[in-house]
């Protein structure tokens, strides 16, 4: 069993302004790709078989770190590319959108929070919405690493995840990784978000 790189349910373009579609393009095909062919190798050496990715994220201090790190960036873009939508932004409503509200006081102190854990993340890695317990939690963490992981500082069951490396945004954001992230919002498919909240 091998995993395979998810299509896109939208195209390329479909996110700009603000996210353009040559950056979509490579980060699917390219990173995404990468990380997939590369996990697929990963498992393959190691004799890893029949277990699905939220299983081998939850023990991957048991395995190389060609698992952890491929393993971490599949998950993460597959997460990524579900809860973005080209009628994504606005307010969130429903049980997340109480949630949220309930949590962080209001959406906007929600936005500041979430932007300030993606905007303060040293080099390349994660911001995140997680549940834990019931309760939402904001946090980030390294490299590809997820809250999935055991080896992970921060836990929970991501909702929400933003890409911070750079690969996610330079070609049309250069070093403006703030303009990238406050952009984000307009494009959050809080429906899923919502589905995942609730599964």
């Amino acid at each position: 069993m091998s995993f395979k790189l998810p299509d896109l349910k939208y195209d390329y373009n479909a996110l700009e302004p603000y996210i353009d579609a040559q950056t979509m393009e490579i980060h699917h095909t390219k990173h995404h790709g990468g990380y997939t062919t590369k996990l697929n190798a990963a498992l393959e050496a190691e004799n890893v078989s029949g277990k699905s990715i939220e299983e081998i994220l939850g023990s991957v201090s048991k395995y190389n770190m060609g698992i952890r790190n491929n393993g971490g960036g599949y998950f993460n873009h597959n997460l990524f590319w579900e809860i973005m939508s080209p009628n994504g932004g606005g307010n969130p409503t429903g049980d997340i959108g109480n949630a949220i509200a309930e949590t962080f006081g209001s959406y906007d102190k929600f936005k500041d929070e979430f932007a300030n854990a993606a905007a303060t993340r040293f080099g390349s890695g994660w911001a995140w919405l997680v549940k834990e317990n019931g309760k939402l939690k904001i946090g980030s963490t390294p490299n590809q690493d997820n809250p999935l992981m055991d080896v992970s500082d921060f836990k929970g069951q991501p909702l929400l995840g933003l890409d911070v490396w750079e690969h996610a945004y330079y070609l049309k954001y250069q070093n403006r990784r703030p303009e990238y992230i406050d952009a984000f919002f307009n494009v959050i498919n809080w429906d899923k978000v919502n589905e995942l909240f609730k599964g």
